[in-house]
């Protein structure tokens, strides 16, 4: 397909917009959560799977962390398995956990494994089992009552958190010019299996690897102000304060503390992004406006 003049210098504007970000962050490694919209609409997957492959061709270590929720529920819903929610948390008994690494481990990891390949790139996909990549421990939840004179503990059954993570698996990857795809199934010193929120998968993978991004796409244009604008160039006392006056609330939480553990813990920046974007990842990286939040451990400059 021949392109117009018009479109041709557009190209090439894009292309020369981009090369000062392809300079900076060649070699670097870019944690990208995958999940919302754009695990669930072709176009945004062939497209994501696009971004991924050239962020690689271009020298970057892009590692892939992936959610599935809908896809588990809409399994559990075929199969008649009835759900149950704690503070946003699935309850997760033996017989959900093995329709988690069903879908987690099976359907969905090789599906976005075929995306990048049929793109042109070199994935593997893995769960946090393989290797004892993610060692998990079991998560407690509490809940205070005016009743009781102690906080409740609610067992949520397979439901983990992040202990360690085995970051030889990953580097023995992306040396070999392979671009991970990780499930966030972890296990214990025991082998029982954990299902682990992937954000906070995402998170813990970017500080152990020291990573130059923690990349988290969302089904919203990032982090907004009370007025509906979205808010960018953060540093971490200004997202503090954004908790405390209530401006970040509900589902947004735990995604922003997820960004604000990591760029405290080393990870240069943290990116909260809109997935129903074409080519989202791309835009954020390479281009001077970007398409989300992004959250640094650094002071705004006035």
């Amino acid at each position: 397909m021949s392109l117009s003049r018009e479109q041709a210098i557009h190209t090439s504007t894009i292309l020369t917009e981009a090369l000062p970000y392809i300079q900076k962050f060649t070699g670097s490694t870019l944690v990208i959560k995958f999940g919302g919209n754009a695990m669930v609409d072709e176009q945004l997957k062939r497209s994501f799977a696009r971004d991924i492959v050239l962020m690689k061709l271009v020298g970057m270590n892009p590692v892939v962390v992936h959610g599935g929720g809908p896809q588990i529920g809409a399994l559990l819903e075929q199969l008649d398995i009835r759900s149950e929610f704690v503070d946003g948390m699935r309850v997760t008994d033996s017989q959900t956990m093995d329709v988690v690494e069903m879908v987690l481990g099976a359907a969905v990891n090789k599906e976005i494994v075929t995306l990048i390949n049929n793109a042109g790139g070199k994935a593997i996909g893995i769960t946090g089992k393989d290797g004892q990549l993610i060692r998990a421990k079991k998560m407690v939840v509490t809940r205070n009552s005016p009743e009781m004179a102690a906080p409740e503990i609610i067992d949520i059954g397979h439901v983990g958190e992040v202990d360690k993570i085995n970051t030889e698996v990953i580097e023995m990857l992306t040396t070999s010019n392979f671009i991970p795809v990780i499930a966030p199934i972890g296990v214990d010193d025991k082998g029982a299996s954990y299902n682990i929120n992937a954000d906070l998968v995402a998170g813990k993978i970017a500080e152990v690897l020291s990573a130059e991004k923690l990349i988290l796409l969302t089904n919203i244009a990032g982090l907004q102000d009370k007025k509906g604008r979205v808010l960018t160039g953060l540093g971490t006392g200004e997202v503090d304060a954004l908790i405390a006056n209530g401006t970040i609330t509900g589902g947004m939480l735990p995604k922003i503390r997820c960004a604000l553990e990591a760029v405290q813990s080393g990870v240069t920046s943290s990116h909260i992004i809109d997935g129903r974007v074409d080519h989202a990842v791309l835009l954020e990286i390479f281009t001077d406006e970007g398409v989300g939040t992004l959250i640094t451990n650094q002071a705004a400059e006035p």
